[in-house]
């Protein structure tokens, strides 16, 4: 949908580079290219949420939906799907469910089934593997993480919309050497990538015509669910610098009325 799309993450680009000297025949950019290039991002549109997909984790990095009171309602039930495989992504790069099996991780959807009651396929788009990654089970998926995706919903029907962007980090850390290093586990024999943390990137239209921003970062570790959620609000500049996404500007190209919410300014 237009609302949808118009508000997909900015991936950072470079700037063009200045003219250079004289292209020589026969070379060129058009020439450059003649055997195809070995990747772009990949996009896919889906009945229920727009996702970029990364193959070298075997996930998506990062996953947009829109939500609001007519998604939230409806009569599509979750016992009619099941995980799949995407097979729109070369299976060179995709995960299976037999990368899950026996893990001890859960297939953790990015865009929540719940959201889309609306339609059976906008549930069934939900349980493609390109759509999931790996939490650990039961303490954050079962209990923290749905907590914070029933807290989305809850402002969907008291908001005219929320934009949901989810997505995994992978954020380095100090070890015994005093050095920082990236380290995630990989599961299956297709190497799916284990995140350190997720986010969740929350915009919400309200009906005043104000648009809130709300992020949030879990860790992929046990979290207690009686923590308030309130305690995994951060800075929006946060994700954006963990990430590579930038949010805010798109956000600024539609409105000057934007309110952050962090920790510190909650209502």
């Amino acid at each position: 949908a237009e609302g949808l799309l118009a508000r997909l993450p900015v991936v950072p680009s470079v700037a063009a580079a200045a003219a250079g000297p004289p292209v020589l025949p026969g070379s060129g950019r058009a020439e450059l290219t003649k055997y195809g290039l070995p990747g772009l991002s990949q996009l896919r549109s889906r009945e229920s949420y727009v996702l970029c997909y990364d193959p070298r984790s075997r996930s998506a990095l990062w996953v947009i939906e829109q939500l609001n009171r007519e998604t939230l309602s409806g009569t599509s039930e979750r016992s009619a799907c099941d995980f799949q495989e995407d097979e729109s992504v070369h299976e060179y790069h995709r995960a299976t469910n037999a990368d899950y099996r026996g893990s001890g991780f859960d297939r953790g959807h990015l865009a929540a089934a719940a959201n889309h009651k609306w339609s059976q396929k906008a549930m069934r788009d939900t349980f493609y593997l390109s759509n999931v990654a790996p939490q650990v089970v039961p303490h954050l998926n079962q209990n923290a993480w749905n907590n914070l995706e029933k807290y989305s919903r809850s402002l969907a029907r008291s908001n005219k919309n929320v934009y949901v962007c989810t997505g995994p980090l992978y954020l380095p850390r100090m070890e015994a050497d005093g050095k920082m290093y990236v380290k995630y586990q990989v599961i299956g024999k297709n190497n799916v990538a284990v995140p350190t943390h997720f986010f969740k990137v929350l915009i919400l239209e309200k009906d005043s015509g104000e648009i809130e921003l709300r992020s949030y970062v879990m860790p992929n570790s046990p979290v207690d669910e009686k923590i308030p959620l309130e305690r995994f609000l951060v800075p929006i500049e946060s994700i954006e610098r963990a990430s590579g996404l930038l949010f805010v500007p798109n956000i600024l190209k539609k409105t000057s009325n934007l309110k952050a919410i962090t920790a510190g300014n909650k209502r």
